[in-house]
Parts: structure tokens; sequence; C-alpha cells
């Protein structure tokens, strides 16, 4: 347990209340509940919070039949306390999926999955702005990923898992999420295809999430407002979900200046087009980064450092 202590608030006020979009964090239980300065720059920060990992199949429902809803519940309740709106994240993905799914029949496969939305979905009713229904379902070029759910259900899973979802809790948003979208590409044009295929056909979805997670040696995709603009024009919101910014170790003062640089471009892409309505960090401190885990040699992706103390990329987005 880290020892609660001050953390110094930005001269500027919090970051939270510089826009009239939601400005979120993706939230671990573990931190929350035992690091006093974690939870303190949380509260005081963020008007939304997505849990990290707490509301993912394979940690809900790892053994089939047997829940496990403490950490989702956590954070709804923080969230409850504390006036902070809830992303639900996720329901279905083909990663982080109990192995128990994989090993299903089409005919109860489906079954399964339109249990595990209903059950998840409605036990969140009413306290859940908006949900991450299915993410990641295309490969690089545009073409669908062969997912369990693709090889098993076909093109049609997607908007099913849609309407299971709009049935379950009308009033919540309801999203398509994927990386590697943040500019036109042939990644981002399937989505689009997808997106404006759904609402011709009347599918309750009403979002489109754009990860953002990005590294200083790829350069930041120049087309991102464009790609904002053109999803909107569709008649759906559209959500910064996941932004981070990768560093190549080592950091210096450069690469903090370069990292300052992406996150206002982002920001001021999403800023630029009025139905881009949320803002949220895949977590807010490098003490809790998923990056070096994932990405060996790049660390330092997020707007505060180890210690709590606002990074460059936070004074740029907050001056």
């Amino acid at each position: 347990m880290v020892a609660s202590q001050a953390v110094p608030a930005s001269a500027a006020g919090p970051l939270k209340n510089t826009t009239n979009r939601w400005v979120g964090s993706a939230v671990a239980a573990g931190p929350l509940a035992d690091e006093a300065d974690y939870r303190a720059v949380l509260t005081r920060e963020f008007d939304s919070v997505t849990p990290e990992n707490e509301m993912k199949w394979g940690v809900v429902e790892a053994t089939r039949g047997q829940y496990d809803w403490s950490g989702a519940d956590a954070i709804v309740s923080y969230a409850k306390r504390t006036g902070k709106s809830v992303r639900g994240h996720t329901l279905v993905w083909h990663s982080q999926l109990p192995d128990w799914v994989d090993d299903l029949e089409a005919g109860e496969l489906r079954s399964t999955v339109k249990k595990h939305i209903k059950t998840t979905v409605s036990r969140f009713k009413g306290k859940i702005r908006a949900w991450d229904v299915v993410i990641e379902a295309f490969n690089e070029d545009g073409t669908r990923r062969e997912t369990v759910f693709q090889q098993k259900l076909g093109d049609g899973y997607i908007a099913e898992a849609f309407r299971l979802a709009h049935a379950a809790d009308p009033r919540a948003k309801l999203y398509i999420n994927d990386y590697n979208i943040e500019g036109i590409n042939p990644k981002s044009d399937a989505v689009y295809e997808l997106v404006r295929s759904l609402k011709k056909k009347g599918v309750p979805i009403e979002g489109v999430g754009i990860q953002t997670h990005l590294a200083l040696q790829y350069g930041f995709p120049t087309t991102m407002r464009e790609n904002i603009e053109r999803f909107a024009r569709l008649g759906v919101d559209v959500a910064i979900t996941e932004a981070d910014v990768r560093i190549p170790q080592p950091t210096d003062a450069a690469k903090l200046e370069a990292q300052a640089d992406f996150y206002e471009q982002a920001w001021d892409a999403c800023h630029a087009v009025r139905r881009c309505v949320e803002f949220t960090t895949w977590g807010f401190t490098d003490r809790h980064s998923w990056v070096p885990g994932v990405f060996p040699g790049e660390d330092d992706a997020c707007l505060f450092d180890e210690d709590l103390r606002p990074k460059p990329a936070y004074h740029r987005i907050n001056p």
C-alpha cells in the first residue's frame, strides 16, 4: 500500500473543469481501494471512469456459472459516491475471454453470448452512461478479425450484440470500439462502413470509440480530426476511449514535450467536433500503466508520473 500523501493540484484547476466533454480515466480496483493518493487525484481530476479489467468476461465469469462482480461493483460504487459517470468495458471481445467460451459450438455460443450481455448490462442498468459493446473486430487491412464470434456466429454477431445490449438497458449509449482507427486508413474505413450499414438497418449503435494508443516513434495520425468528423456525420457520437502516448526509453525532456504535442493534437481533434463527447485516458499515472508489460522498451505513457506529478502533456491540455 502506498502511503497517503498530499498531491498538489494544477494551478489551472482540475482537468474535468476545462471542457464540456466527459474527461475520464481507466481505473483498477486494487489501487482505487488501497492507494489514497491515487484515489485523490482520480477524484479531483476526472468525471468519468472506465473499469480497466473488472467488467471483462474473463474476470466476471472465469469459471462458467460462477460470477465475481467485486471489482466492477467497487468501481461503480465509487463512481456513485463521487458523482462520476461510468463507461462500461467491455461486452464482446476476443481477448481476456474465459477458456471455456472457445470450446462452445455455434448454437450454444450464441445463447451464451446472449446470457452474458443480458446478465452484465442488466446488473448495471441505469448506472452505465456508455458501453463498449464490441471491440477490436477488424484487422489492420479492414477485414474481419477471425475471432471465435466471427468464425462461429458470422458477420451478424455485431448487430445482434448491439440489439441485446439495448434491450437490457435502452438508456445506455452503445459503442463499437477499436485501436489504430485514429486516422483515415483501411481499418477505420471498415469501421466506418460497418457503422453506416448498421445505422441503415436500424441497429441501435450510437457511438464509435477511438482508443488512441499512440507512440512517439510512429508519428501522430494527421487525419484524426477529419476521421472524427466523418463518423459524426453518420449521426453517432465519438469518444476517445483509451488515450496514452508511449515513449521509447529512456525518457528525457524532449520526448516529454513531443508526448505533450501528441496529447494536445488528440485533445484538439476531439474538441473540434461537437459530437466528440469524451476524452478518456487508459490510466492516468505511470505507476500503474499497462505499457511496459506489453511494449518492452517503452514506458511513461500517462499524464501523471509514478509520483502523481502532472507531466508536460497534462499542462498542455490544461494550461
